[in-house]
């Protein structure tokens, strides 16, 4: 018997991201913008408004190599205030150009992910970790569905977003897991009358597979003109 899956709205979960440019330090420097509206959740390990919660706005913001301010919450902000946007958002950064973005959609759930992997790794290494805040970069994920989650499918979500990424990077020849400074963030329907929220977002449930299918295909697009240094 033929499985029917459950129809999607017409509109995407995310549309495409404004694009914004400005000069720092005398560098033309790029950002994407998603003015999400209401009635959304995000979870994310952004540096500005990272964790869970209600937001507005997500912004990932492209910085100059060998970036050294210390307070990249407030240069975040700065930027998304600048960009005309209200109420609590979703600040990511990266050294990457976000203007050559990826994107990728399957079954209703959108991708969009910036990448540059000329430091990259395994996630388990020998040595001690670093203190305090990494540098900027680099492979920046974000992934929206249009269904209301749970908590706990947000935190599966962002479990199976990172699986997702992971296998397009193995498969697409890179001896890494990662950068150590890839974040991520998944935005999805707040749950309220007439909206059941999904309990589920593994892989193999409705909503995640179509998520790690999305993910995977725009990183893989998205690392598929990269040339980097070799792996440490």
């Amino acid at each position: 018997m033929t499985a029917v899956l459950p129809p999607y709205p017409a509109t995407p979960a995310l549309p495409a991201p404004l694009r914004l440019t400005r000069t720092e330090d005398g560098e033309r420097l790029h950002a994407l913008l998603w003015p999400v509206g209401p009635g959304h959740r995000t979870i994310s390990s952004a540096v500005l408004g990272g964790g869970l919660g209600e937001r507005a706005w997500i912004m990932n913001a492209q910085v100059a190599h060998g970036y050294r301010r210390t307070d990249p919450e407030r240069h975040l902000a700065a930027l998304a205030a600048r960009a005309g946007v209200r109420g609590p958002g979703v600040g990511l950064m990266t050294a990457a150009d976000v203007s050559a973005y990826a994107h990728a959609r399957d079954g209703g759930a959108e991708a969009f992910v910036t990448a540059g992997v000329d430091v990259r790794g395994w996630a388990a290494r020998p040595g001690e970790g670093a203190a305090g805040a990494p540098d900027p970069g680099t492979i920046n994920v974000v992934v929206a569905v249009p269904a209301a989650l749970t908590d706990a499918a947000l935190v599966n979500a962002v479990a199976t977003a990172t699986e997702a990424k992971v296998q397009a990077l193995v498969e697409s020849g890179l001896d890494c897991s990662g950068t150590p400074t890839d974040a991520v963030c998944v935005v999805a329907g707040s749950p309220g009358p007439g909206r059941e929220a999904h309990a589920f977002a593994g892989p193999r449930s409705l909503w995640g597979a179509r998520l790690a299918r999305a993910v995977h295909r725009a990183v893989r697009d998205a690392v598929r003109h990269e040339t980097p240094a070799p792996g440490y």
